[in-house]
């Protein structure tokens, strides 16, 4: 059976703390503005995904009760930043199963000023359960004071250097790629446009990364409501539907540890993950148009291009000084401004990733439309780990 998303909604994406609102009143704004597009009644909803990584149990409940008191189950989901895509699947796995014919996938979080610990409990890696990942980071590149998730994901960056040749510049070239992007996303975080020469310039977090090719702590919430094709007709909503193609989870295998930092933060399963993407769908990345991709740090983006298939190893610092990867390029790659500049509330993420890329292939995203847009991939990871890619087509 197949899935469609009809209905998306999101919040903007704010500075922690400088709004004064609470998470479920995030996911009443983003839940509302899905079942508005739609222009579905949420008492129509059979099952409700949330996610989330820093709220108690049962936080889902408490936000989408804000939706209405209908008794439908709602499920908790935690999967650190890879949690809004794992919403979205468990929504599809619900429809294409049969199971259900309207499920709204939510995610939201509410998070603290300030860089993430990592994954430590009070500091100590040996009770976390990215211990074997920050293993892997410390074997190779010891442990300094910087934050733990821009060392490891530094640490990729500076093996690729070495490995590749990659430049700095051409690190800097993703980060001033995407915050040009969000000059045009009001629901960006940040709308500000700096050249590379600026971003290299920028505070250092840990070499070679500085501070504007890191994403920052983010409060916000995205939705996005899935129905059956049987749905689709009975409501009338063609003119709504984007189908679900095909979408696929990895988590670690044993590539993960091998010692390196590429492959710690997730280069292998995002390859895997794209791989079963295309073998179940038939389509391949060069039938791909608009990428919605996890650009947490620069260094990620560009690893994501090797993994997705864009480019050979090692060739995604030219690839993105070629100009490939925006507009008038090959594709365009975080039309949304990705995380580094639209935000990374991490529960919503992949979630927005989906309502941006909806937009795209409906032709309603405004300034950043992406041209002729027919076949849009999202990709979500989570260190510790999973990585979800999925493929969308109008």
């Amino acid at each position: 059976m197949k899935a469609y998303i009809v209905g998306v909604g999101m919040t903007k994406f704010e500075k922690p703390e400088s709004r004064d609102w609470q998470y479920w009143d995030m996911v009443r704004e983003a839940g509302a503005a899905a079942l508005a597009d739609a222009g579905v009644d949420y008492g129509l909803v059979e099952q409700v995904p949330v996610g989330y990584c820093f709220q108690a149990s049962t936080a889902g409940q408490r936000a989408a009760y804000e939706l209405g008191l209908t008794g439908v189950p709602v499920y908790n989901v935690n999967n650190n930043c890879a949690t809004g895509s794992t919403a979205l699947m468990m929504a599809r796995q619900f429809v294409q199963g049969g199971i259900s014919d309207c499920v709204l996938a939510l995610g939201f979080e509410k998070m603290k000023r300030g860089a993430l610990g990592g994954g430590a409990d009070g500091g100590d890696f040996k009770t976390s359960p990215v211990a074997r990942h920050y293993g892997i980071m410390a074997a190779g590149h010891g442990f300094e004071m910087s934050p733990p998730t821009a060392q490891i994901f530094g640490n990729a960056a500076r093996e690729h250097m070495e490995r590749y040749g990659t430049t700095a510049a051409q690190l800097a070239a993703v980060g001033a790629k995407n915050h040009r992007h969000s000059a045009n996303n009001p629901n960006a975080q940040f709308q500000d446009v700096y050249t590379v020469e600026e971003i290299l310039a920028a505070k250092t977090i840990h070499d070679p990364l500085t501070k504007l090719q890191c994403s920052p702590t983010s409060d916000g919430a995205a939705a996005a409501l899935v129905v059956s094709e049987r749905f689709v007709v009975r409501h009338g909503l063609h003119d709504r539907a984007v189908e679900i193609v095909a979408q696929a989870m990895t988590t670690d295998t044993a590539d993960s540890f091998g010692g390196s930092c590429i492959d710690v933060v997730g280069k292998p399963m995002t390859a895997a993950a794209a791989r079963q993407v295309y073998e179940a769908s038939g389509l391949g990345i060069e039938d791909v148009d608009v990428i919605e991709l996890h650009d947490c740090f620069s260094v990620n983006e560009l690893l994501t291009y090797e993994a997705l298939g864009m480019c050979a190893d090692g060739a995604s610092g030219a690839l993105v000084e070629s100009g490939a990867t925006t507009y008038g390029g090959r594709w365009v790659v975080n039309p949304s401004g990705g995380l580094i500049s639209k935000g990374h509330p991490l529960g919503a993420t992949g979630l927005a990733q989906a309502a941006e890329l909806v937009w795209q292939l409906r032709g309603e995203a405004g300034p950043r439309q992406v041209p002729g847009a027919g076949v849009g991939l999202a990709h979500n990871i989570g260190l510790g780990g999973a990585a979800v890619v999925t493929l969308l087509r109008r």
